[in-house]
């Protein structure tokens, strides 16, 4: 799936606002067994270093049924090279007209090219380098001389024409958006080498060099390899050669050189509980589901914070993931049609997820395909009578509505995209008569009121619904300011059946309401073994004074988890090094050094530069606090 996304406007000013939150609370330095990645202007068949990223066709040497089914995947052909091959758009001097801006898409000597406004609005040729993503979209990056790859916002609807593709259009078709507008497709927030680049290809690094406002952007292999998923391949290579020559190291090598083993699905078996029809997993799942949390990599709304990256490990290591929050999500955790949140976080709120299934258990992981065609993949764990009309009660229409149509409903994005939400939840239309969040009821029965899904879901199912989230009051509360916001947050928060990422994004509200309750919850959610809950207890903390709760946050600044390290020196950085516990004073500088790194990796960016000064000022440095200042305003002046 083409996870690239426009920004509309609620979403540029929630993701600066995410970034600074993130920058505060992640970092870290890039660190890559001394790999040689191909620029981005080199050709794709550059060659890799031994020591670190080995590329795809190395791995299809040995592993050639699963080559096959990812050399016809959307992760291959996330980004390309702008060829005869990889082109869908009509470049055949074709024009498309966006509020009187006529742009024109024409091939001159096997190169592509658009005529369109440029950043000073006036209509200038741009090389088309190379296309992003295939279905049912694909843009395509102009490069600048100062390295920038920005991603033109007229796109290809590459659907068949029946259902309405083969055509030019604008991802913001209601908006006019003119260039010095912040999404103009020239402007920062259409920024591929920040935006884009980490869930397009693999092994990047972006380089961009504060003095002379550049970049030089890399990457081990242009599109989404191998090692994309699976990390770096060298010592598996040099393991498997070792295991052909019988060497000893290599023969006994239990890791097989893998940086990550996705071994969670083996030895366990789903049985079907035959009281209640209920499946159970074998086997528990960790906390840190390996799968999960590799593939939340880009399917996750979150701020890259660190370059090393490693699969396997908590995406907090290394990122922030942005919580149920306001603007992004409904109360009730449902996804929004105007806000692209992925599905990581969805997922996360799953009965699904809690019960121990995996992205592998539904997706093929190289071809990313369903292993089952419709309701035959959730038949494949649940009972037939889910299937029966005594369960859905639609005798009509032929066909019934498929499983995902109630339990997935779907929202558009960038015009043309349909994404089904990960949430598995079940219909709730009386939540929708409540608070007004969406109800897959009223997607097939647009002209009947929520009331009246209400009233026949009664009918079938009696009053007391089971198997639903209950943390929509909660933050329906909060974001419309009600005064019993506090109480049904401390009851959230302290209800571990409850999701740990709804009770993180529970925590993260908290901050708002500050008292000695508050405080005796984020000290109890700082012990939670959930690396999000712990950055959603500190969050909690926000606003008081770093003196204050030294001794509760102290002891995070050496977490197993480098988000959670970071974001503790956050909320202490005022506490001048004079005042801090000799015993504390290491720890802390460690992982303040790792929070100024993390701003260093995004200095591209204002909110960086500017949450960089913001901890300055916090730190008494004053003079460096000014600089960083100046440079945000040079970056972007808005």
């Amino acid at each position: 799936m083409d996870d690239t996304k426009p920004l509309s406007r609620m979403t540029t000013s929630i993701a600066l606002a995410v970034v600074v939150v993130a920058v505060l609370a992640i970092g870290g330095v890039w660190q890559l067994l001394n790999p040689r990645p191909a620029s981005a202007t080199a050709p794709s068949n550059q060659p890799f270093s031994p020591s670190g990223f080995v590329g795809s066709e190395t791995c299809a040497g040995c592993h050639q049924p699963e080559a096959k089914l990812w050399s016809s995947s959307q992760h291959k052909r996330a980004m390309d090279h702008a060829t005869a091959a990889s082109i869908k758009g009509d470049f055949s001097g074709v024009t498309f007209t966006y509020y009187g801006v006529q742009s024109r898409f024409f091939e001159q000597d096997g190169k592509y090219f658009v005529e369109t406004d440029g950043p000073d609005g006036k209509l200038a040729t741009f090389q088309v380098k190379y296309t992003f993503g295939v279905e049912p979209l694909q843009q395509y990056l102009v490069e600048f001389p100062d390295g920038r790859l920005q991603a033109l916002s007229i796109a290809w609807d590459s659907r068949p024409k029946e259902e309405g593709g083969q055509r030019w259009f604008h991802l913001y078709p209601k908006e006019e958006i003119r260039a010095g507008d912040a999404l103009h497709w020239t402007r920062l927030n259409q920024n591929w080498n920040f935006m884009c680049s980490e869930c397009h290809s693999t092994g990047v690094k972006k380089n961009y060099d504060v003095a002379t406002d550049r970049f030089a952007t890399t990457w081990a292999e242009i599109s989404v390899g191998c090692e994309g998923c699976h990390g770096q391949g060298s010592a598996h290579v040099a393991w498997a050669r070792g295991q052909a020559k019988g060497t000893p190291a290599a023969v006994n090598d239990p890791t097989r050189g893998l940086v990550v083993r996705f071994d969670e699905r083996n030895g366990v078996a789903w049985a079907k509980n035959p009281q209640n029809e209920k499946i159970h997993r074998s086997v528990p799942a960790a906390v840190v589901r390996k799968e999960v949390e590799t593939c939340g990599l880009c399917h996750a709304r979150r701020g890259q914070l660190s370059e090393e990256w490693v699969p396997g490990r908590s995406l907090s290591e290394t990122h922030l993931v942005t919580p149920i929050s306001r603007g992004l999500y409904y109360a009730d955790g449902q996804i929004r049609d105007d806000e692209e949140t992925y599905n990581y976080v969805p997922f996360k709120q799953s009965k699904m997820f809690a019960a121990g299934v995996t992205c592998s258990d539904c997706h093929e992981p190289h071809s990313a395909k369903l292993r089952r065609s419709g309701d035959n993949l959730c038949l494949g764990c649940h009972s037939d009578q889910f299937s029966s009309v005594a369960h859905h009660h639609h005798e009509t229409p032929s066909p019934v509505p498929a499983c995902i149509a109630c339990h997935m409903p779907k929202r558009n994005y960038m015009v043309v995209d349909i994404r089904h939400d990960h949430g598995f939840r079940v219909p709730r239309p009386d939540i929708s008569v409540k608070l007004g969040t969406p109800n897959p009821c009223g997607s097939c029965h647009a002209d009947k009121s929520a009331d009246w899904a209400a009233s026949a879901i009664q009918r079938w199912k009696g009053t007391n619904q089971q198997g639903t989230p209950t943390y929509a009051d909660a933050f329906h509360s909060v974001w419309n300011g009600r005064p019993d916001a506090a109480s049904l947050l401390a009851e959230l928060v302290t209800n571990e059946a409850m999701p740990a990422v709804v009770r993180a994004s529970g925590f993260n509200e908290l901050a708002a309401f500050v008292s000695p309750a508050s405080l005796d919850l984020a000290r109890a959610g700082l012990r939670d073994p959930d690396p999000m809950v712990r950055i959603g207890a500190l969050d909690a903390l926000e606003v008081v004074p770093g003196p204050q709760v030294w001794g509760l946050v102290a002891p995070l600044l050496s977490d197993p988890v480098r988000g959670v390290r970071i974001r503790a020196a956050s909320l202490l950085a005022s506490v001048p090094a004079a005042n801090q516990p000799a015993a504390d004073r290491d720890r802390f500088e460690r992982a303040a050094a790792e929070f100024v790194a993390a701003q260093k990796l995004n200095a591209d960016r204002p909110e960086a530069r500017s949450t960089l000064a913001t901890f300055y000022v916090r730190r008494g440095r004053v003079s460096e606090a000014e600089g960083e200042y100046r440079a945000a305003l040079r970056l972007d002046p808005q």
